[in-house]
């Protein structure tokens, strides 16, 4: 990770270091989300110093006022990102710099101040180096990181905040599903919509998520762990998972994935996945897709592979489309031959 950023950050090492023993067996078997590491990263911001206090502290819960805005108008935008051990024991994050933009466009987004890319991805250099033990070295597993903004004033008027908090935390990460590269069923919510035109469906901001549970929660009770969501006009067209872009592959080789709009989030996994595909000869198209061309698909042959993309769990794929009025796709337990290419580059 290079910056270019002179920011100081002052550092307070924990005095409750995890044991190592304790640690190791967390690495062993980390699952995703559920331990963090020992530090985290703050940064504040207010009207009239910027950013300043940049600190590396002991991770610990935050102290905030009742009254602080994020708690009412969910003013709160984050990144996910992860910090890969190489073999030769190096420690490489995966593309920061396109994460730091993303953040840039929710922040302005939600109202929030714009966090200068340079120190976006010093504050993530400074809590992988404090805590690279942390990082695992076992396959399909990293250290997660977690960088968030949200508004921590103390008001109830409805405006922008004029005092941020930013911080990073860091979460040992192994597969994100249990089945591993089993394909899996998708739920496709065709009541409720992730987002609209307009709105901030293109931003990685927490409302987004909160809209997404009720539906993934009907997911679950029909045995999918995902939801996919439709667009908000018509109810026609694919748009994307809870947290995942989505992919359909042609008999031909082709790829298709819905086109990028205010209503979905760019993927850093999903820019990578149309980068390599094009580079390994498999044409990309970016352009709607309705729910009745993947049922004409799956039928005549024409579909031969479905997946799911995102950074937490990288590209997994996908059985079957299913709803209350339909079920598209087949129960195998085979992942195809160009999802696990992607997948394994």
């Amino acid at each position: 990770m290079h910056t270019s950023t002179t920011a100081q950050f002052i550092q307070t090492r924990t005095q409750s270091p995890s044991p190592n023993i304790t640690r190791q067996s967390i690495l062993n078997n980390p699952g995703f989300g559920k331990y963090y590491s020992d530090h985290m990263v703050a940064i504040d911001w207010d009207m009239h110093q910027g950013w300043h206090d940049q600190r590396v502290t002991p991770y610990a819960p935050l102290t905030l006022d009742p009254a602080s805005l994020v708690l009412h108008y969910a003013q709160a935008v984050f990144e996910g990102l992860k910090a890969y051990r190489h073999p030769d024991g190096s420690i490489w994050t995966f593309r920061p710099e396109v994460n730091a933009q993303r953040f840039i466009h929710s922040a302005e987004r939600l109202g929030l101040p714009e966090l200068p890319i340079g120190l976006f991805i010093q504050s993530l250099k400074e809590l992988v180096q404090l805590d690279h033990e942390w990082v695992p070295s076992t396959p399909e597993s990293s250290l997660y990181l977690r960088p968030f903004m949200m508004a921590n004033e103390s008001f109830l008027g409805v405006r922008g905040a004029d005092k941020v908090a930013y911080y990073v935390i860091g979460s040992p990460a192994g597969p994100y599903f249990a089945s591993g590269v089993t394909p899996v069923p998708i739920w496709v919510s065709t009541q409720r919509t992730r987002a609209a035109r307009g709105g901030t469906g293109y931003a990685k901001c927490a409302g987004n998520y909160a809209g997404s549970l009720a539906p993934l929660n009907e997911a679950r009770r029909n045995g999918c762990p995902q939801v996919l969501f439709l667009d908000s006009e018509r109810a026609e067209f694919l748009e994307e998972l809870g947290g995942m872009n989505i992919f359909i592959v042609q008999k031909n080789g082709t790829l298709v994935t819905p086109a990028l709009s205010d209503s979905i989030l760019p993927g850093v996994t999903r820019a990578s996945v149309i980068e390599l595909a094009r580079s390994a000869g498999h044409p990309v198209e970016e352009r709607p897709i309705s729910i009745n061309e993947v049922r004409d698909g799956l039928a005549s042959g024409q579909v031969t592979e479905m997946f799911a993309c995102g950074t937490a769990a990288l590209i997994f794929p996908i059985s079957v489309l299913k709803s209350e009025l339909f079920s598209y796709g087949n129960d195998g337990q085979v992942a195809g031959p160009i999802t696990l290419s992607l997948r394994q580059q």
